[in-house]
């Protein structure tokens, strides 16, 4: 853990939501179960190995120190979650966590939720690919597979799309959406479906077709998306929703599965689909491994 204590000695905080520290990366010896993550005004300490008393103390320690350096008598809000299996503990252990929690990427506010499970309402390693479809979205109609709490779709519509349409199971999820839209002055030009994709073809068909299609479903979630079974199905149907030329986001987030099941599911499932390019992680995200980290493919459908 001595490598995670020194790295805390270099921390800077911005104003960006971000990571600060990739120990799950495998890049620091002894310290591959911990991250630390800024979501102002709130740093975020997760271990997926339970910590001593002792061990908490000194990474306590360790933090307010850095933060009186920087920030100085400004109070630090620090919370500690530990993940074990499908177990999620979270506590506060320093300061307060606002009530109406917004932080900031690029220009774009969203709402996010610390004390309540794993995933809290931005996936900080996507950001390069929200960036890549603001920076690619202008005039364009784009379909938001798997929208959580619409990241890509706020991107989308700062980048000036056309329309975006926003397709999830969870309700709670989309509600946040509408509410991030709003944040950022986006009243219109968003649809929200609370529909199982795979029920709805007829639906999107009939709303497309898109110009740039995004998916990027749940690696293991039962009763929603499997990917070792499901990617294919969504595979099969997808290029039938796609404009001529249009461009395709293929996310894959699950360690177990490499990036060659992906392309190899895309040649068997779309072979009218080539791929364009490898998105490329945050580099707070580096791995020693790529296969295990999030994997984002560009294809473009081909022309007749």
């Amino acid at each position: 853990m001595q490598l995670f204590i020194e790295a805390i000695k270099d921390l800077t905080f911005g104003e960006d939501v971000g990571r600060l520290f990739h120990g799950r990366g495998g890049c620091y010896q002894g310290a591959e179960h911990l991250c630390l993550d800024w979501f102002a005004p709130v740093i975020l300490l997760t271990s997926f190995k339970p910590l001593t008393d002792d061990e908490l103390s000194v990474i306590t320690e360790a933090l307010e120190q850095r933060w009186c350096e920087l920030k100085g008598d400004t109070p630090i809000n620090l919370v500690f979650q530990y993940r074990a299996g499908g177990e999620t503990h979270t506590n506060i252990l320093k300061g307060e966590v606002p009530e109406k929690h917004v932080v900031t990427e690029n220009g774009a506010q969203f709402q996010v939720h610390l004390l309540k499970g794993q995933n809290h309402g931005l996936f900080l390693d996507m950001s390069n690919g929200r960036q890549w479809v603001r920076e690619n979205s202008a005039g364009k109609k784009v379909l938001n597979l798997f929208a959580y709490t619409c990241g890509f779709s706020v991107a989308a519509l700062q980048g000036k799309a056309a329309e975006v349409v926003n397709i999830d199971m969870s309700k709670g999820s989309l509600s946040i959406g509408k509410q991030n839209h709003l944040l950022n002055g986006f009243g219109s030009g968003a649809r929200f479906l609370s529909h199982d994709i795979f029920k709805s073809w007829g639906k999107l068909t009939k709303l497309g077709p898109y110009d740039l299609i995004i998916a990027d479903p749940p690696s293991n979630q039962k009763g929603s998306f499997v990917a070792t079974k499901d990617y294919a199905r969504l595979l099969k149907r997808l290029p039938s929703l796609l404009a001529a030329d249009g461009d395709i986001l293929l996310c894959l987030n699950a360690p177990e599965l490499t990036i060659d099941f992906l392309k190899g599911q895309v040649a068997e499932y779309s072979p009218s689909l080539k791929l364009e390019q490898q998105l490329q992680n945050p580099s707070m995200f580096n791995d020693v491994d790529p296969n295990k980290a999030l994997k984002v493919l560009r294809y473009k459908q081909q022309s007749d």
